[in-house]
């Protein structure tokens, strides 16, 4: 994809790389990262992130729930020549690699579109936008982990909108032992999930009724 200068695939039910992913990557060029470091990316999609982590020298290692999704990562990363080690599982599942104060760099582009009471746990590609209650469910898990398994001075770079609560994320991480702020932000158009939630996020306050776009941050946050 020229956006990013990778080549990417994306195929049905792979989160495909859009503006959140474009503003992580440009976070993630602002960061120290080299032959020293060690990273790793908690959902990792298509495999984006931690492609360009890998680019760049760092050690890395990916995290998704979805098989399809760890199939796809490691396709992107053969295409660019990029060395990654993806693993299937869950934040808190055995075996995942994450033991504690073992990164330097922890990044995510977590699910984060709140979900209506009552919807069902998401399948498929669903499981990269849907972010439960408040759009938190997966974002507070992110800065769990991240807060644990970082080493003392290592960073979490995490991108989300401004719809599931930039402060409650900076308050949660700092609460963390984590010193946390936003470094970047954008306003681009909602895509096709927000626009057809659009009437229920307006009615429950999430979006004011004449908001034509969505803010997405750049939350980077330093453990003591």
């Amino acid at each position: 994809m020229a956006r990013s200068g990778l080549r990417l695939l994306s195929p049905y039910g792979v989160y495909a790389p859009q503006a959140d992913t474009w503003l992580l990557l440009r976070a993630l060029n602002d960061e120290d990262v080299g032959e020293r470091t060690t990273a790793v990316d908690l959902g990792t999609g298509s495999g984006a992130v931690a492609v360009a982590a890998a680019l760049r020298g760092a050690r890395v290692t990916a995290l998704d729930v979805a098989w399809r999704a760890v199939w796809t990562a490691r396709l992107n990363a053969w295409l660019n020549g990029a060395s990654i080690t993806v693993r299937r599982g869950d934040l808190a599942a055995v075996g995942t690699g994450l033991e504690d104060a073992s990164f330097d760099l922890v990044v995510s582009n977590p699910p984060y579109v709140p979900s209506a009471p009552g919807r069902r746990a998401p399948r498929g590609a669903a499981r990269a936008w849907e972010g439960g209650a408040g759009g938190r469910g997966v974002v507070d898990r992110v800065c769990a982990t991240a807060a644990r398994v970082l080493r003392p001075g290592g960073t979490l770079l995490m991108v989300h909108s401004e719809l599931c609560g930039v402060t409650q994320t900076i308050e949660g991480l700092g609460a963390l032992g984590m010193a946390a702020r936003v470094m970047d932000r954008a306003q681009v158009p909602f895509g096709p999930v927000t626009r057809g939630r659009r009437d229920w996020l307006c009615a429950q306050g999430y979006l004011d009724g004449d908001a034509e776009k969505e803010g997405l941050v750049i939350v980077r946050a330093e453990r003591s």
